[in-house]
């Protein structure tokens, strides 16, 4: 499909004008304006507010279904250390994600098909605040996303660090894993380091709990499940002297089945449960994602929809999912859809996601306005 080169130049623009100005979850207040402003500028129905700064933008053109096309706006907090002259002037905020590419791949989809009209139904242009971690998918769902705009099916897509630019992946079923984060908190009784007869030691607790966690996947699941569980964090005392009264671990569960995210759940349940004596744990459940499990034949018409674009070799099907997580899945779970990813890898390899010196890879602009832009013309065909 051809897209305009002035419009792929302008999306550009505008990507790299948000990468400059990134805001976090919940706080994409100027980012939710720009959107806006712009997706009025095509005469687009244009709607703020859902999740606090999300965006809906509708293009009605005669007869037939209704779908969405979603993107992610906000940022992480990470201090970005590239050198593009575009870089983040946000201290301790950037677009390490690509979140600013999908956007302006979105805006750019969305005004080209606000010119061309080829195709016949209703397009849901959704910009989505909050996906790193703070469910802003689930916030709009709750807020009534698919009540206010009844849709047959939504669809979003991710670039992807690994496949090369102008290539697309897409499943039958789990794009992404599930993700749970937990707070586990280790009570015991402080005492001098030098009498540790005298307490009850959360710090020794912690490293057993620890180690023991690990054998959840190596030894209580079958080796045909797929779980990760690991603990990042370790907090606990004051002096180099004492032993303290407690320590807090943080940590996530990540998952590809459903079934098998409930086991993880309630064997770590079970161990903090059975601390040592003298010790107590409380569980707590922070952020929860469910799998990002695409609907079938929601995929399959992703996949036709990119043969159709792109030669048989560039589209992959039934690829390894990510243990990573995506809340969009909180989307899938309220309306049938897939979840696509685009290749990032260009001349040089895309630095990966969550990266530092992560920079979203322009070369793919074209080719996401033009997938976005195919499925709408094919999914919404013209009555003949």
């Amino acid at each position: 499909m051809a897209i305009p080169d002035l419009l792929i130049e302008e999306a550009i623009s505008w990507r790299r004008e948000l990468h400059a100005q990134p805001e976090l979850g919940y706080q994409e207040v100027n980012t939710s304006q720009w959107v806006a402003e712009k997706l009025r500028g095509f005469g687009l129905q244009t709607h703020t507010g859902l999740a606090g700064t999300g965006v809906v933008a509708t293009l009605e053109n005669g007869p037939g279904p209704a779908i969405g096309f979603r993107a992610d706006m906000d940022a992480l907090p990470i201090t970005e250390l590239s050198s593009v002259p575009w870089r983040s002037t946000r201290p301790g905020v950037m677009h390490a994600c690509g979140h600013d590419g999908h956007t302006a791949m979105l805006l750019a989809a969305a005004k080209h098909l606000s010119v061309t009209r080829r195709f016949s139904g209703t397009l849901h242009f959704v910009f989505q605040p909050a996906e790193e971690n703070l469910g802003g998918a689930r916030k709009m769902v709750a807020d009534g996303l698919f009540e206010r705009f009844p849709m047959s099916a939504i669809y979003g897509l991710h670039n992807w660090p690994g496949l090369p630019v102008g290539h697309l992946a897409v499943n039958s079923g789990a794009m992404m894993a599930s993700l749970d984060a937990f707070e586990i908190t280790l009570s015991g009784r402080s005492c001098h380091a030098a009498m540790p007869e005298n307490g009850d030691d959360p710090v020794v607790a912690a490293a057993q709990l620890i180690l023991a966690l690990q054998t959840i996947p190596a030894r209580r699941l079958s080796p045909l499940a797929s779980a990760v569980v690991s603990v990042t964090q370790i907090n606990g005392g004051e002096a180099i002297n004492v032993i303290p009264e407690k320590v807090v671990l943080r940590g996530t569960v990540r998952c590809l089945q459903s079934d098998i995210r409930e086991k993880v759940r309630g064997l770590i349940a079970e161990f903090v449960s059975a601390s040592p004596p003298g010790i107590t744990g409380q569980l707590v459940w922070l952020t929860d994602y469910p799998v990002t499990h695409n609907n079938a034949v929601e995929a399959r018409k992703i996949r036709d929809c990119a043969l159709a674009l792109l030669p048989e070799n560039q589209v992959h099907w039934q690829v390894n999912p990510s243990m990573a997580s995506e809340d969009f899945a909180c989307m899938l779970e309220a309306c049938p859809g897939a979840y696509f990813w685009i290749g990032a890898d260009g001349s040089t390899p895309s630095r990966p996601l969550h990266n530092a010196h992560y920079d979203f890879n322009d070369e793919i602009v074209a080719h996401g306005v033009a997938v976005w832009s195919t499925l709408a013309e094919q999914l919404l065909p013209v009555a003949r």
